[in-house]
């Protein structure tokens, strides 16, 4: 069996865990304690999270919020989905992630970094939606969430007010008419269904395979259309 070998290490700014950059063979991983966040065998469902989100939209030249850059395995697949006019902005809490993404991870990342669409910021995703909402920036026509494993703040307890009525709330009301708010799950969670209900969204819940060929477990993405 191959061994795993722990290459970097990063705080979470007001998380308890830290987060590990972990090879093992010729596969990376991000782990938070001993919980894999992601890794480069099971990326195609946090690719889809911007496929599918970017084809629900009805827009010639999107502009796109991310939250969470990880890996940039859905970064990198809206850059593949939007022309060159469009805009994807990503909020990162952790600084040393895009170190990882120039270094350890750049036979992934390439010249992704530099792409004059993208927009990779250091800072709370919930900060970015409030900003479309004062005015400070434009709305936006999808926002994409992949900061946990799910609609639930494991990475830190901040961000369970993203999943909360009162932040689904507030990120619909940081969407142009027709936007998304799309999220990514390793697991469905019925009550989150619900709460995306309760807080004025049309809400599909879709079932997506970690892996490409139908292989891998399920992963779960919500497409939550603001009425």
């Amino acid at each position: 069996m191959l061994p795993r070998e722990t290459l970097a290490t990063a705080d979470i700014p007001g998380g308890e865990e830290q987060l590990a950059l972990v090879s093992h063979g010729s596969d990376f991983i991000i782990m938070l304690g001993r919980d894999e966040l992601m890794g480069t065998r099971m990326q195609f469902s946090e690719e889809q999270l911007a496929e599918l989100t970017l084809a629900e939209l009805n827009v010639a030249v999107p502009r796109v919020l991310i939250g969470g850059y990880g890996m940039g395995f859905t970064y990198r697949a809206a850059l593949s989905n939007v022309p060159a006019k469009a805009e994807v902005r990503v909020a990162e809490i952790v600084p040393e992630i895009l170190e990882w993404a120039a270094g350890p991870l750049a036979h992934l990342t390439g010249d992704t970094l530099d792409d004059p669409r993208g927009d990779i910021r250091i800072c709370d995703v919930s900060a970015l939606i409030d900003d479309a909402n004062d005015g400070t920036c434009d709305k936006y026509d999808a926002i994409m969430l992949d900061v946990d494993n799910g609609p639930d703040g494991i990475v830190r307890d901040h961000n369970n007010r993203l999943y909360s009525k009162t932040g689904l709330g507030k990120a619909r009301d940081a969407l142009k008419p027709g936007g998304v708010l799309s999220v990514w799950s390793a697991a469905i969670d019925h009550k989150f269904t619900n709460r995306l209900i309760d807080a004025g969204f049309d809400t599909e819940m879709r079932e997506v395979r970690a892996r490409p060929n139908n292989k891998g477990p399920r992963h779960t993405i919500w497409f939550a259309k603001k009425r």
